[in-house]
């Protein structure tokens, strides 16, 4: 009895020695859940922007359709926190409602994508962001594409307070700069509360709510720290809502006027562009940098999270997995050289199929645990469709000629 309640509630014998010392504080927690929900400075000023633009005459108000939509996932993940915990994050939520067998499927498509994607992200950042930004980095980019997954394995082998305060540093930085970057858009060009009308066709405004909202699944990244969290369920919920809700507050702040400006929504960072002209080039260097960094922060916490998951599933030690995941990463670098374009191409696909079969899995047996902890069966079924629907569409998504 004892152990299963340690399985449970992410306490005593399922946590590793090394995740068993001082808990992580709400703060810590807070600021990884802002790094993982897309990298909200990415979000705002580089893709959501291109994104919207299809419903440019109503992008204010497929920004809050994508917010609302995005609530269904989110209310799942913080539902089956309330009673299960732990370094195995979503693994541990399959495996209280269906069993380890599934669990372990689930967990293999998870550490699939998300090592996949730490691999070509990098050429992400190297190849297709900092040029647009740096055009003199184009001479450093064999460098940087090996630099970049050295600086994130270090920053991780540093230790947990490394990488929380690095995250911590990166979630208040990426926040001031896409505020301010909602500021003087709004100061420049308004705030069009048309958009927030049904202006556009239906189909547009739907489908660009649809795919912004997807930009939000990262989120559930934090939770893979339940296990080292003093009070977890409440730490969870506040945490991951409270991120959730200023991520959603700034992207839209700084959407809702680039989407509808036509000719920024299609520059190359739209957000850098409307800088340049309202702030001047020092600003838009600052937001152009910003996004990269962005999106590093995101592999940040992908490199947090699928370390503890690997601990939670094999039980090996954390460190040696840390290194392992490294290891991978600075290892694969150089391959990446060979063909950084043809690289992105033929692993993002992949990557983002099972990262929404693995999230599938999650929705789909949330009935089973929800019924078995007294919640009503109604309510339950309601979330996992519309949940479930979410994660099929981002399925189909992937597999359209502009997903990648």
């Amino acid at each position: 009895m004892t152990t299963f309640l340690a399985r449970i509630t992410g306490t005593g014998a399922d946590r590793p020695p090394e995740l068993s010392g001082r808990p992580v504080s709400g703060w810590a927690f807070t600021g990884l859940a802002v790094v993982s929900f897309g990298g909200p400075l990415a979000l705002a000023a580089l893709i959501a922007p291109g994104i919207v633009a299809g419903a440019s005459a109503s992008a204010g108000l497929a920004m809050v359709g994508a917010v609302a939509l995005f609530a269904f996932p989110l209310l799942i993940w913080l539902r089956y926190a309330r009673r299960v915990t732990g370094p195995g994050g979503l693994y541990s939520y399959v495996e209280a409602a269906a069993g380890r067998p599934i669990a372990l499927v689930q967990a293999g498509l998870w550490i699939f994508s998300y090592l996949l994607y730490l691999v070509y992200t990098t050429t992400q950042i190297v190849y297709d962001t900092l040029p647009a930004v740096l055009p003199g980095e184009r001479r450093y980019q064999p460098l940087l594409e090996i630099a970049i997954p050295v600086a994130l394995a270090g920053v991780m082998i540093a230790g947990r307070r490394a990488a929380l305060l690095v995250a911590g540093t990166l979630a208040v930085g990426q926040l001031a700069l896409a505020a301010s970057l909602g500021g003087i858009t709004v100061a420049h060009l308004g705030m069009p509360v048309s958009s927030f009308g049904a202006s556009a066709p239906a189909g547009s405004v739907a489908s660009a709510a649809g795919q912004t909202s997807l930009l939000f699944i990262c989120g559930s990244l934090p939770l893979f720290l339940g296990g080292e969290l003093a009070r977890p369920a409440r730490t969870i919920r506040r945490g991951l809502t409270a991120a959730w809700l200023a991520t959603a507050a700034v992207v839209v702040l700084a959407v809702a006027p680039l989407a509808a400006a036509p000719g920024l929504a299609g520059a190359d960072i739209p957000g850098m562009t409307a800088a340049e002209l309202f702030a001047g080039h020092g600003f838009a260097v600052a937001i152009g940098v910003g996004v990269a960094v962005s999106i590093a922060g995101v592999m940040l916490a992908e490199y947090l999270a699928l370390s503890r998951l690997v601990t939670a599933v094999t039980s090996w030690r954390l460190r040696p997995v840390l290194m392992a995941i490294g290891a991978v990463m600075v290892l694969a670098a150089p391959l990446t050289l060979i063909n950084p374009e043809r690289i992105y191409t033929d692993l993002a696909k992949p990557s983002l199929a099972a990262l929404w079969l693995s999230q599938l899995v999650v929705f789909v047996v949330y009935p089973r645990f929800a019924v078995r902890h007294g919640d009503r069966r109604l309510p339950a079924w309601g979330l996992t469709v519309i949940a479930s629907g979410f994660a099929l569409y981002g399925l189909w998504v992937t597999f359209q000629p502009s997903a990648t």
